[in-house]
């Protein structure tokens, strides 16, 4: 056999997060700690990796969650898995490896969503003639994972990043420091007042935000182990803006963003967003990813704001190939479609929650 596939257990986290660090498609949804993280929030996580000759040549965390009621599970690879897409030899053993656990495990589904732009015809075409069903997860954020997003190649000197940016973009920015805002990064013990200014932020904007113990879970894994870290906005000493991103390799994420009501005006939004993209250079990354924005571009969308937000700083506006189902149980998996559909109530709730991944 040309490849081996094994599934690894704690001692062997760091040579797994060394191959997830270096390799072009690695993910922090898929490093060792975000399974982790995901395992105190109901998925049990499991992480492989494929050899060849001793070389690892691919990996993945995958993770296991039972469906509300019937009791049956599912899997999520999050963003991969991390392998060379187009090399199908491999694409099928890791595949393979998986079923293989989803056999044991008796899976429904295996759902992947991964760093693919839409425009890779030649995957679309792979998945399409093996046993994947693509998912429409609508032009919002309806997905799992954000499916249009901006990001920025952030590796030219920064005064040609800025010089790249839209006019008002710059003007906002100068106008925070010439305001007196400050940029740092966050304490542990300013989490609390990160989440109160998320909590404002999300009541404005109307939508859900997660329990503190979870940021407290996001900071306490990842910022100590290098992956992540909490961004503060200060103006006359009070916390106004807050972000959390995550790093791996050589890519960073913007993951949270919180703003307070007050002093909006002094714009700390453009201001800690330019700070992090200095600070991800400076742990060596050439990728800066906004993360989601609404694949409608047209200026009456209400989420339209925060496209045109993102936008001013240059990055490249990039649709991912979505997601998709590779369906091990045909019956289950059209009831699950069924139930996502049809069910109301108290059952419509739980599989909303399940989709969060809450």
């Amino acid at each position: 056999m040309k490849y081996s596939a094994r599934w690894l257990e704690e001692n062997e986290k760091q040579i797994f997060n060394h191959f997830i660090n270096v390799h072009p498609k690695g993910h922090s949804m898929q490093l060792w700690e975000w399974g982790a993280i995901k395992g105190r929030t109901g998925w049990q996580p499991w992480r492989m990796i494929l050899e060849e000759d001793g070389k690892i040549i691919a990996a993945a965390t995958v993770l296991e969650r039972k469906l509300p009621l019937i009791g049956i599970p599912i899997f999520y690879c999050p963003r991969g898995p991390v392998v060379d897409f187009h090399d199908q030899e491999k694409v099928d053993a890791v595949l393979a490896s998986i079923q293989d656990l989803a056999k044991k495990r008796k899976a429904i589904l295996l759902k992947i969503d991964p760093d693919i732009a839409a425009a890779d015809k030649e995957l679309e075409k792979y998945f399409l003639t093996h046993n994947f069903h693509r998912l429409d997860a609508g032009k919002n954020f309806e997905g799992v994972q954000p499916r249009f997003v901006f990001r920025l190649d952030i590796s030219p000197d920064e005064e040609c990043l800025l010089a790249n940016m839209q006019q008002k973009t710059r003007y906002n920015i100068r106008l925070a420091e010439k305001k007196g805002v400050v940029i740092r990064t966050g304490t542990r013990q300013e989490l609390p007042k990160f989440y109160e200014v998320l909590k404002e932020t999300t009541e404005r904007d109307h939508f859900l935000v997660r329990a503190y113990s979870y940021f407290e879970d996001l900071y306490d894994t990842l910022v100590p182990a290098g992956f992540g870290q909490l961004f503060v906005a200060e103006y006359e000493g009070e916390i106004i803006s807050g972000t959390f991103a995550f790093l791996t390799g050589q890519k960073a994420w913007y993951i949270y963003g919180a703003s307070s009501n007050a002093h909006r005006k002094v714009m700390p939004n453009y201001l800690i967003q330019w700070e992090m993209i200095r600070w991800a250079k400076k742990m060596g990354c050439t990728l800066y990813d906004f993360r989601g924005v609404s694949g409608d571009l047209s200026e009456d969308n209400p989420l339209y704001g925060l496209y045109r937000f993102k936008k001013g700083f240059n990055g490249e506006f990039t649709e991912f190939i979505g997601e998709w189902d590779y369906i091990y149980r045909p019956f289950f998996y059209r009831f699950w479609q069924t139930a996502e559909k049809l069910y109301s109530g108290k059952l419509k709730g739980l599989l909303a929650r399940f989709r969060r991944g809450k």
